[in-house]
């Protein structure tokens, strides 16, 4: 399958499908790559986590912590909304490298809103923009029910796979770092579909069915389903970001998300 034809596909799947989409695809070997309203701004829901993750690296990067420096849980901290550290009790001792992967593999709002504590909002703007970010805005903590919010988190399809690209490429802050957080994201606990029809290798396929790995990350809100990350096949690294603001039940939603999904593992997988 062709770029062209990918992008044909998926703008077919999403036309069915109604509401608001935002999907980058990008084929990091050979660069091509599909664009379909990726500047348009949406909710960043838990998306906003990995700029999160990226800023915290690069206060390590700079000396500024050590991502073992343990860190300790307080009746304050506590965020409702997805994660289980808003259920343990206060004076749980934790390293930033197990806020880092709860944020990311969970999604914990609690572990998330540490973190911004630990380095401050600033430092996760300016890491924004030095991955690119430039449509993407970093408001407030996640979780939280404000009366008066200072603002929403804003992102892009074509911003997130920016981020993301830097990751699989190895070229933000050091490759090490970059193996790191692809790594954590490797770890993956949740979902909204773009990995869930992937083919399962079996002793009857062995041979036929390229190995794969996700690292991805979501974000889900009321109306509102992203997942994006980076599609290993093969030798083949695959980034996509899919944003989307729909009324339709969440899980339809879910089920064009795993279509997409699907189509860009027969593109790496080069199937017609």
């Amino acid at each position: 399958m062709l770029m062209e034809q990918l992008a044909q596909n998926i703008t077919n799947l999403v036309r069915q499908a109604g509401g608001v989409w935002g999907i980058a695809v990008e084929d990091l070997q050979s660069g091509e790559r599909f664009g379909l309203n990726e500047h348009g701004g949406f909710m960043a829901a838990s998306l906003i986590k990995l700029p999160i993750m990226a800023a915290v690296y690069a206060a390590a990067y700079e000396g500024r912590l050590r991502l073992d420096d343990q860190v300790s849980l307080r009746a304050g901290d506590k965020a409702g909304g997805s994660g289980i550290l808003q259920h343990m009790a206060p004076g749980m001792v934790m390293s930033i490298k197990d806020l880092i992967t709860l944020m990311i593999i969970q999604s914990d709002n609690t572990a998330t809103n540490m973190l911004i504590d630990l380095i401050g909002p600033e430092p996760i703007r300016r890491t924004m923009l030095d991955l690119g970010m430039q449509q993407s805005v970093f408001a407030n903590k996640t979780g939280l029910f404000l009366t008066d919010p200072p603002g929403q988190n804003i992102t892009t399809a074509a911003d997130v796979s920016l981020l993301l690209r830097k990751l699989a490429s190895g070229s933000f802050i050091s490759r090490h770092a970059c193996a790191d957080m692809i790594a954590v994201m490797k770890l993956q606990q949740l979902g909204n579909g773009l990995a869930e029809r992937l083919p399962a290798p079996s002793a009857s396929t062995v041979g036929r069915i390229p190995e794969w790995q996700w690292a991805g990350k979501t974000g889900s809100l009321t109306g509102i389903a992203h997942e994006a990350g980076v599609l290993y096949v093969g030798h083949r690294s695959i980034i996509v970001s899919v944003l989307s603001e729909s009324t339709a039940n969440p899980g339809d939603v879910r089920k064009m998300i795993s279509s997409i999904g699907e189509q860009v593992f027969l593109f790496a997988c080069g199937t017609h």
